[in-house]
């Protein structure tokens, strides 16, 4: 469970693959209680002149509730023979059980910031701005129906990296 921390620099991966394929999980709270969801959606690039992150929840995941109450979040990725605990963190509900245990999930703290052990790569995020996704806006017409037929609309989260950690 050794990390080191690494300058974004130097950093070399294909976010496409990281997020779209292989999955990252968002996580917030605190020592006392934190939860934990997987994304399949997010960005990672520069805005207003820092290296930031986007990522994207649901009005009705546990998450968002600790992400909207913190002041930061992380992201992290896994290798694929996490894939059933991210898997298991994207279908069932902390509200209900304790899927941080169930998922076999080993809570690692970065500056107070909850994140996992078992994790490759962590980015601490400071949150900078957010806004709901509004169906008003969209340019493409059959990204609504098709992407949002209950209607709930994500809310769109843009953040700072303000560290990144990599298994040594």
């Amino acid at each position: 469970m050794a990390f080191k921390e690494a300058k974004i620099e130097e950093l070399s991966f294909n976010p496409f693959t990281k997020i779209g394929k292989e999955w990252m999980l968002i996580t917030a709270g605190d020592e006392a209680k934190c939860n934990t969801m997987t994304a399949s959606w997010g960005g990672v690039g520069v805005m207003w002149g820092k290296n930031a992150v986007t990522a994207y929840i649901r009005p009705q995941r546990y998450t968002k509730e600790f992400v909207d109450r913190e002041e930061a979040f992380t992201i992290s990725f896994y290798d694929e023979k996490y894939r059933k605990a991210l898997n298991l963190c994207g279908t069932v509900s902390g509200r209900d059980t304790d899927k941080i245990s169930q998922a076999g999930l080993t809570p690692y703290f970065v500056d107070g910031v909850p994140a996992f052990a078992e994790a490759d790569m962590i980015m601490v995020c400071r949150k900078m701005y957010h806004d709901e996704i509004k169906p008003e806006n969209f340019v493409e017409t059959d990204i609504d129906g098709k992407w949002y037929p209950q209607k709930d609309y994500h809310t769109m989260y843009i953040a700072e990296i303000l560290k990144v950690l990599v298994r040594e």
